[in-house]
């Protein structure tokens, strides 16, 4: 079967129904449901027993820079700068020098195993670099690990910031390798470039997307979600049309936006977490769809060989290495090697070689995909038993109050008041749903007769309960307390 323009929406809409109840049931086995919308799309393509034919790069490639565009930028709006402030350098050096080393280490060795050009072995190395951050993001926010000191937030730190790196390896050395005069030392200033005008940008374009949304005044709220998508595809854009690395900039104006104080930011975070997880499903449903299940087993023997020495020696080799000037202790370290996750972004990598027409670009993109894949059953898989087992995390009663605290603190501008609802109200035995709450308001929970109740729209509202509103501000809470028949004391 071909993907046609009549027939892509039901296929896919198929496959995404098909995807979101895998997911669910992956929750309940640990298995990372990244491998599982993978593993779909490989079931419905050519080689599977959905018989879809799809042999397209190019398309696979524009997929995959959207998708990544939603993923680090979401993931951006929720990283939280006053935790990555102590470990900023720990992050940058491993996202910096550690893909390097990675990339190198992983290089020479593929160089000598296999009959490959030592800019081949290193174009390998490069596309596998660095760690991905749909793959870290996903894995340890579904697996909800409560870490200790600042492991988390240095982890995230170095999967969103480390694809510039490996971008830039991955496009360099696919020119060396399709065109051998170019030279070496030009990577210096090409990664200088794009890393310095991709700050730059991003840091500006931030500012000057807080200052709009806040700013401009729509009549819908839902327009400001355009608005902010709108400048995601315009840092991405603008950064590389002026040859700066356009991914960096949309992770760092992303961080900015989202450790400031900006209209509707808790729907703009939500929507976001919503788009991400969607771009993650089709990105891997759509490589699921490319790859041919038959090449890659023809390359399992070598592809296993090199993965285990990525995952064993490259990956710790530069972690240990970058950590050195850094009081980590040894624990962390090797906690850091293991979560060198590869998922999609490698894979999306993988595609400009074969765009480019590299010899060899066919037998990398398999290699690349099966080191994805293992990467993701062995480490995804193991996460929460590594960390425990070099006991990195939080006792349960601790990651349960940190994160109520987290919640509650979120946004200054929220007010989270305490309404009790009086006797003989008109308001009792009304459910929550026939209250005529303004959008920007949640009732958090309801204490009644010393119990604590979740509400949802059919809770009925009983004379004596104790509610607890989250208002986004005053103008909010003024509209709360006239629905709910009282006078603001």
């Amino acid at each position: 079967m071909a993907l046609t323009i009549e027939n892509i929406l039901l296929i896919g809409s198929i496959l995404l129904f098909i995807s979101l109840f895998a997911g669910k049931t992956s929750f309940k086995f640990g298995i990372p449901v990244l491998l599982l919308f993978i593993t779909i799309g490989i079931l419905a393509g050519s080689e599977g027993i959905g018989g879809i034919y799809f042999n397209n790069p190019k398309t696979a490639q524009f997929i995959g820079i959207v998708a990544l565009n939603f993923i680090l930028f979401s993931g951006g709006l929720d990283t939280d700068w006053q935790a990555i402030k102590p470990v900023f350098w720990h992050g940058f050096t491993l996202s910096t020098l550690g893909v390097m080393l990675t990339a190198l280490t992983l290089g020479m060795f593929v160089w000598a195993i296999t009959d490959f050009t030592i800019y081949e072995a290193l174009l390998l190395g490069s596309i596998v670099s660095s760690t991905d951050s749909a793959a870290v993001f996903s894995i340890l926010r579904s697996k909800s690990l409560a870490l200790k000191g600042n492991l988390r937030p240095t982890l995230e730190l170095e999967s969103g910031s480390n694809d510039p790196m490996a971008y830039i390896l991955t496009i360099f050395f696919t020119g060396m390798v399709v065109n051998q005069h170019t030279h070496l030392i030009t990577i210096i200033p090409m990664f200088l470039t794009q890393m310095i005008l991709a700050a730059l940008i991003g840091l500006l374009f931030g500012k000057m997307s807080t200052w709009v949304i806040n700013k401009i005044k729509f009549d819908y709220e839902g327009l400001y979600i355009v608005l902010v998508i709108a400048i995601m595809f315009f840092t991405f854009s603008f950064t590389d049309f002026i040859k700066g690395n356009g991914f960096l900039a949309v992770y760092i104006c992303s961080v900015f936006l989202g450790n400031q104080d900006i209209i509707h930011k808790k729907k703009i975070l939500k929507s976001f977490d919503s788009f991400a997880w969607l771009m993650q499903i089709v990105l891997f449903l759509t490589l699921g769809l490319l790859v041919y299940p038959s090449h890659i087993l023809m390359v399992a023997g070598i592809a296993m060989l090199i993965s285990l020495f990525l995952i064993l020696v490259a990956r710790p080799l530069s972690v240990f290495f970058c950590l050195i000037p850094f009081k980590v202790d040894k624990k962390s370290k090797v906690f850091f090697s293991w979560v060198g996750l590869r998922g999609a972004v490698p894979i999306v990598f993988a595609t400009y070689p074969l765009l480019a027409g590299a010899e060899q670009a066919n037998m990398i993109f398999n290699i690349v995909f099966f080191i994805s894949i293992t990467s993701v059953v062995i480490q995804g898989t193991s996460l929460t038993v590594v960390a425990k087992w070099l006991k990195l995390t939080i006792p349960e009663e601790l990651k349960i109050r940190t994160k109520i605290d987290m919640e509650l603190t979120e946004s200054i501008k929220s007010l989270l008041t305490q309404v009790e609802i009086p006797k003989k109200s008109s308001v009792a035995g009304k459910q929550v749903v026939e209250l005529g709450l303004p959008p920007t308001t949640l009732i958090a929970f309801i204490v009644r007769d010393r119990k604590y109740i979740t509400p949802n729209g059919s809770t009925e509202i009983q004379s004596g309960d104790k509610l607890y509103i989250l208002a986004e501000n005053k103008e909010a809470l003024s509209v709360v307390f006239t629905c709910l028949k009282m006078t603001k004391n």
